[in-house]
């Protein structure tokens, strides 16, 4: 079966198990388990020989016990840092004894680990497969990853959950590291003793996951038929379900192995066995390629009834719910019948009542995650938006996106108006200044005129829209008619035509 094909049957929102291979794929500085270890062993000594003589102890029929591995080599870090206080890893030391100051005890091993993965540098070849990869989030339910950079937070922009986090968590919008972060190191899991600990308390993480492999399409991201992780998942599920229930079935269906393949651009979804040593023989769905595009453009396209952000809105209203807030839950038939409230859970039919929670000002705070997803669903809700003549609203990068937008042409004329009605302010300047900062850091400006200075500047193309762009996204309020103004500015200049474009004369500012 092709590809997008199988992901056109989901019937609800997937859960992405990631693996190091998503890392290894788009991160300049990433490892293996295999190659973090060889690393830190390199730098702690000099030469690859140390960390061979450890490995060469935990090898069985040509596999490795990496936590085994793990263990001897953190030992053997922790020992030669601490006899060595200012040298190769004085900062080691400095964050350590920080630390101890605080009454934590954490291993100089994993602070170590933690400063060499708290920053990364995507690989430029793979811009556009990442800029892909971030389109599905809207249709992602959460993300579960043994890995400890901050890649997939940063992408998708989802919770963390680590540790006892995750059993007090909504599933939705949820990213469950499950071995762990860098932002905690005394809660990474990596050597042997970590992964006894981690299993005698896994009991509990094991059936909040194990709900969410039951209702949800699962896809395996970064990992290879053979991994470990995938056969400890399979065997939590198939220890709780008959596998040759009709339910496990139904779970089978559901999951899908993508496994990377140099250059190939296969795009067919096959069946696997897995040999689970004695537990049993389960057969999953897999594809082999490197055709990763067309893979996040079906999910990207995934067109479920109920948006995984409608379903994230709605938990956090009942979590307020659950925790006593005032909040109106009204069961009805009528919506017209509803009282006006400051927030309202309202349940009835779909013929009578279909949930739709973003206003202009929430598109407006959300525009650069809306382009990057490509969010064209999302979208079409402008048709049914009142959006005044006198509101500020990027309309043509929304556009550009979504071209059934019925309203385009009065939504356009509105902000070509808006932006010609700025370039009319009588404003003068002591200085002219031909970058955002530089703007910013003037002291003689006022905000006023920064805003004005910094509007001119993209529209005259003094200032870069790639500038522009990094200080609207950092922009601190979005809520405020400022930022709206600068998005307005930013969204025409970016998207708008040539002819659209002549439609606004714009002068250089003189000082």
């Amino acid at each position: 079966m092709n590809i997008k094909d199988f992901i056109k049957g989901f019937k609800n929102h997937p859960v992405l198990f990631i693996g190091a291979g998503v890392s290894l794929r788009y991160l300049e500085d990433s490892f293996t388990w295999d190659g973090l270890l060889k690393h830190i062993s390199r730098e702690l000594v000099g030469n690859d020989e140390h960390y061979y003589d450890i490995k060469s102890k935990y090898e069985t029929d040509g596999d490795y016990d990496y936590t085994k591995v793990a263990l001897d080599l953190e030992r053997d870090f922790n020992d030669i840092v601490t006899k060595d206080r200012n040298g190769k890893f004085k900062n080691i030391n400095d964050i350590f004894y920080e630390h101890m100051s605080q009454g934590k005890n954490i291993s100089r091993f994993k602070l170590f680990i933690s400063e060499l993965l708290k920053k990364y540098t995507l690989k430029i070849d793979k811009q556009d497969e990442i800029a892909e990869f971030k389109k599905i989030r809207k249709n992602i339910g959460s993300v579960i990853t043994t890995n400890y950079d901050s890649f997939i937070e940063d992408t998708f922009e989802f919770k963390t959950l680590v540790g006892n986090e995750i059993l007090l968590s909504n599933p939705y919008g949820s990213i469950y590291k499950i071995h762990g972060s860098f932002e905690d190191p005394n809660k990474i899991i990596i050597t042997e003793s970590d992964y006894k600990e981690f299993n005698e308390r896994y009991e509990l993480i094991r059936a909040q996951l194990l709900s969410l492999f039951l209702h949800h399409p699962i896809i395996f991201l970064g990992y290879n038929i053979g991994d470990n992780n995938i056969k400890d998942i399979l065997k939590t599920i198939f220890t709780y379900v008959n596998p040759n229930s009709d339910e496990a079935e139904e779970i089978r269906k559901n999951f899908l192995l993508v496994e990377y393949e140099i250059d190939s651009e296969n795009q067919d979804v096959t069946h696997h066995d897995i040999d689970m040593s004695g537990f049993s023989t389960i057969r999953i769905n897999k594809i082999k390629t490197d055709n990763f595009i067309d893979i996040y453009k079906g999910l990207s396209d995934l067109n479920l009834p109920v948006s995984a952000m409608d379903i994230r809105k709605v938990q956090s209203i009942v979590r307020e719910i659950y925790a006593g807030g005032n909040i109106k839950v009204s069961i009805t038939e009528d919506i017209d019948s509803l009282q006006n409230g400051e927030k309202v859970l309202a349940i009835g039919s779909l013929k009578t009542i279909k949930y739709e929670f973003h206003t202009s000002s929430e598109m407006m705070e959300q525009y650069f995650n809306i382009i990057d997803e490509s969010n064209h669903q999302l979208l079409e809700l402008i048709n049914k938006l009142k959006i005044q003549e006198s509101q500020y609203f990027p309309i043509f990068g929304f556009y550009n996106i979504q071209d059934n937008i019925t309203k385009f042409n009065i939504l356009k004329n509105n902000q070509i108006k808006k932006i010609r009605s700025l370039l009319e302010q009588p404003i003068r300047f002591d200085v002219i200044h031909n970058d955002v900062e530089s703007i910013l850091t003037d002291p003689e400006m006022s905000q006023a005129k920064k805003n004005f200075a910094i509007i001119h500047g993209i529209l005259n193309d003094s200032i870069v829209l790639d500038q522009a762009e990094k200080y609207l996204r950092d922009y601190e309020n979005k809520k405020t008619t400022d930022y709206r103004k600068l998005l307005c500015v930013y969204d025409f200049k970016m998207y708008a035509s040539e002819r659209e474009f002549n439609e606004v004369s714009v002068v250089k500012l003189d000082s």
